[in-house]
């Protein structure tokens, strides 16, 4: 994310464009190689010890179990890179949810404007975050821990301590089933990677995305600099909550007709999982959306695995807990290592 310029031209020739040249990080970093390998072992494992895990129908459900983990991964990754974090996300998905679902049986909306109705949802409440964050000046672990709690309240209010029944088929183009995928891919899996695609190009070659790293790397240099570091704070929750509303139709659309109020309970955990194994560094300032995908694919990788081999359900939380543990790990070194050269 360095700039460096080239030795003066010439007498006579201009400054053009070509006398300058970005100097970008690597498109791909060691660690996703390192991630995108260990990701082959397991399924090559996994292939050898489970029947049909390579299935179609295996990897499609793979597929569609990840895509909104690594979906609302994009928008963590946003949060993080710029020194944040949000743990409110679980109970933001079940406001999204509930609300949605209830509108849905009520009124029967059709698709666009239910997905809408969820995101704007989700908007609202990733604004009410960041607000309280970019202009409060309170840590945002401490912001984001209060408003999920209010938003499992409300949640819970809207449920009114019954379940969802009769939700309609229309969050389908999103499931598991045949009208959820075309030529055997699943469309969730397919919007996200579109959406993963668009942030890796946007924070990557944009001023716009690289202030997210300048104010995760040194907020105070970045507002001397000229940025508009509360804007970009409060951006990146508003973000999250649009994509947090668009993973809670996906989250939907992998339940039943019914939906209770155990959605969304402990995601927020596995988002930030999906963003921390992909090598996102927790302290801000470095980070990738493509990493994040990675690791969103790597603990559902696991989660499945697990469940096929028939073991306990507590080893895959065992073994996604030691793959954060080493990412952690690997990035302190990496700073420590920095600081010392």
């Amino acid at each position: 994310m360095s700039t460096t310029m080239k030795p003066s031209p010439p007498a006579g020739e201009s400054l053009t464009p070509t006398i300058r040249q970005r100097v970008l990080p690597s498109a791909v970093s060691g660690q996703e190689v390192v991630l995108l390998g260990v990701i082959i072992v397991l399924w090559v494992a996994l292939y050898f010890s489970t029947a049909g895990f390579l299935s179609p129908g295996s990897i499609q459900s793979i597929l569609v179990a990840m895509a909104p983990i690594a979906l609302m991964g994009v928008g963590m990754t946003i949060i993080i890179i710029t020194g944040g974090i949000d743990v409110s996300v679980g109970g933001a998905i079940m406001v999204c949810s509930v609300v949605t679902a209830k509108t849905m049986v009520d009124t029967g909306i059709p698709l666009v404007p239910a997905v809408l109705l969820s995101m704007v949802v989700g908007g609202l409440l990733g604004l009410l975050n960041g607000v309280l964050i970019a202009y409060g000046r309170v840590h945002a672990i401490i912001i984001t821990f209060g408003t999920a709690n209010l938003f499992q309240f409300i949640g819970l209010r809207i449920f009114d301590s019954k379940t969802i029944n009769g939700i309609p088929s229309t969050f389908d183009v999103f499931g598991r089933g045949v009208n959820g995928r075309t030529l055997g891919i699943p469309h969730s899996f397919v919007i996200m990677v579109v959406i993963a695609a668009i942030a890796w190009w946007y924070l990557r070659h944009t001023a716009g995305g690289r202030h997210f790293y300048a104010i995760g790397g040194d907020a105070q240099a970045a507002r001397l600099a000229g940025v508009r570091v509360q804007r970009r704070v409060l951006l990146a929750y508003v973000i999250t909550g649009l994509l947090v509303g668009l993973g809670s139709c996906f989250v939907i659309a992998q339940g039943t007709s019914s939906l209770d109020q155990s959605i969304g309970i402990g995601k927020e955990l596995a988002v930030i999982a999906a963003v921390v194994i992909g090598g996102t560094s927790i302290m801000g300032g470095r980070g990738s959306v493509l990493g994040t995908v990675l690791g969103a694919l790597l603990v559902q990788t696991v989660t499945s695995g697990v469940t096929q081999l028939r073991w306990s359900s507590q080893l895959s939380d065992l073994f996604v807990g030691i793959f954060i543990i080493l990412a952690v790990g690997a990035d302190l070194l990496r700073q420590r290592t920095r600081r010392s050269k």
